[in-house]
Order: structure tokens, then sequence, then C-alpha cells
């Protein structure tokens, strides 16, 4: 499939997806959320694939929605923001967060509004020394949304996610690690080795045990503690009867490196 808005590039286990409208920062717009919930498709369905890696062209990860797009408008009246976030944002972001795949983001620039939430769907996330987090919503009178209320919270706790979306500042990356908020921070030039690293890690690891792993961890934001244990067993059995189990097993028992197939 021919993009607009995005570069898809699928080898070696890795399905990398590149926002793409650097004149705009990728701001997102109605094509790019269409095109990447069709992208998420077109991956989900290739067996071949065992690892997302998002990342943005230019120097920017996503500065958010794109305001001058048009595509707020409503017959030229007021805006209904609940429809655009319904119709586009909510799809990708509940696909990315339900994926089949583990999912790295690798933060290349700036992260703002809808785009930070973006990159904090993924399972990794690294970004350059120069990258920065904002939560622009109050800056312009609105809340903050594609899921960045249910993250925040969960990543930073609740003080720190209340300064960064009610003061609206600039978060370095730098900070963002050391609270817990992204999983590292590299220098710029280290960025996309450092992100391939893990994504190959992930592209040759126990696909099913991994998509369970995420899984649970994110119930585990809701669940009590009987619900959780039922919900580990429950994931157990699943792995449990994949081949990268037995493989696992065989390999620690002849003590060599194990070959994940992904099934």
């Amino acid at each position: 499939m021919a993009w607009n808005t995005l570069i898809v590039d699928k080898r070696d286990g890795i399905a990398t997806i590149t926002l793409n409208r650097p004149d705009r920062l990728n701001a997102l717009n109605s094509e790019l959320m269409t095109e990447l919930g069709k992208a998420l498709d077109e991956i989900d369905a290739d067996a071949a694939m065992r690892c997302l890696l998002l990342t943005g062209a230019g120097r920017g990860f996503c500065s958010g929605a794109d305001l001058a797009s048009g595509d707020l408008n409503n017959d030229g009246g007021m805006p209904d923001l609940g429809k655009a976030l319904h119709d586009k944002y909510h799809p990708v972001i509940r696909r990315l967060a339900a994926y089949r795949m583990p999912v790295v983001c690798a933060v290349n620039g700036p992260a703002a509004g809808a785009g930070m939430s973006l990159a904090l769907t993924g399972d990794i996330v690294i970004a350059a020394q120069s990258a920065t987090f904002l939560q622009a919503f109050a800056n312009i009178g609105l809340v903050p949304d594609a899921g960045s209320t249910y993250f925040l919270p969960r990543l930073a706790g609740t003080a720190r996610a209340l300064g960064l979306t009610m003061l609206g500042e600039k978060l370095p990356a730098e900070t963002a690690a050391a609270w817990g908020l992204i999983w590292q921070c590299v220098p710029d030039e280290e960025l996309m080795p450092a992100a391939m690293k893990v994504a190959t890690k992930f592209a040759t690891g126990p696909t099913v045990g991994l998509a369970q792993i995420r899984k649970l961890i994110r119930q585990s934001a809701t669940n009590g503690l009987d619900a959780q244990l039922e919900a580990e067993r429950e994931a157990q059995v699943v792995a449990g009867r994949t081949r990268d189990f037995i493989e696992g097993v065989t390999a620690f028992l002849q003590k060599r490196a194990a070959k994940f197939s992904g099934k």
C-alpha cells in the first residue's frame, strides 16, 4: 500500500512505522490517523512481524493534533472534538494497547499533546536526550485526551500527572526517564541504535509470551489481587502451550541460547 503520511518498513521481524509529516512536526490529522490504523492492521496480519517500532520523521516525534488542518471544524460552527477522538484517535490507542506484539517507541524530538499520548502507548519508550514531552492541552483551554489521563497517573503518579497536565510545561527526556515515565533517555545519535536493539530482541523473542506479559501489566492497573492472580493463571496456560516455551526449557537444559519462533 502507498502511504501519504507514513513510512512503513518491514524487515527481520520488525515493522517500523515512521510518522511522516516533518513539515508539521508530524502533527496528527485525519489522514494520518486513518493510515496509522490501516498500517497497524496490515502489520498485525503479517505473521512474520514480531515487533512494532514507532518513531517520527525529521526533528520531532509528534506535535499532537494538527489544529490548522481544518479537521476539527463542524460546518463552520463549534468543533465536536469528541467525535474526532471517538472516530480517529481511540481506535488507534486501543489497537496499540492490545497489540499482539511488543511496541517500542523511539521519541526523536518533541512529543506533545496527543503525540505524547501516542508515545506512552509503547511498552518500551526510548527518547533522545534533546526530546521533550508536553501536555499542551491546558494551554489552549482543553483537557488531556487520547489516553493521557490514563497513562500519566499510572506511570508518573498523581502529583506529577497533575503538574504536567495543569501547568502545561515541557518535560525534558532526562526527567521523564528519572520519573519512570519512559524506559530510557539516550544521546541523540544513539536513539535509533538503542531502539533497534530492543526491537531486535523482541523480534527474536517469545512473541506470544511477550504479548501476555504486556496484557497482564496493563490489567494490573485496575485489577484486584484475586483478579490479577486469575489473569496470570490464564496467561500462563496460553504461554505454556507455545512452541517457544518448549524451546526455552530445552535451551535452558542444554545450556544454549534459545531460538524462539514466535509461535
